[in-house]
């Protein structure tokens, strides 16, 4: 299984719908909730780059992006082989991929 960090705010919408959608896939995550700590604050600055929208989701490390994304990620068939949910595709996913970058509709 992946290792899964979400940072979240409270009050998100997007946030409970992001660990709702994890949930339904049975994900184990860390929540990292933002404006407790200057510790975690600064970490999610550093690792997002500034970002200003929450949640932003990293799959083993790497920055995912945020609901959105993850949904992205799903539809280009891309987000269960990263969450270690079943093995990454032989074929086609660089292709899938570049569909998700241009930000074509599936």
């Amino acid at each position: 299984m992946a290792e899964v960090e979400i940072y979240t705010n409270k009050g998100c919408p997007a946030c409970v719908s992001a660990k709702n959608y994890l949930d339904k896939k049975g994900v184990h995550y860390v929540e990292k909730k933002l404006g407790r700590s200057h510790k975690t604050d600064a970490e999610y600055s550093f690792r997002t780059k500034g970002a200003k929208k929450i949640p932003q989701i990293f799959i083993n490390n790497e920055w995912i992006g945020g609901f959105e994304d993850l949904v992205k990620f799903d539809r280009a068939g891309e987000l269960d082989w990263r969450l270690g949910l079943m093995p990454r595709p032989k074929v086609g996913p660089f292709k899938t991929l570049l569909r998700f970058m241009k930000g074509e509709k599936y």
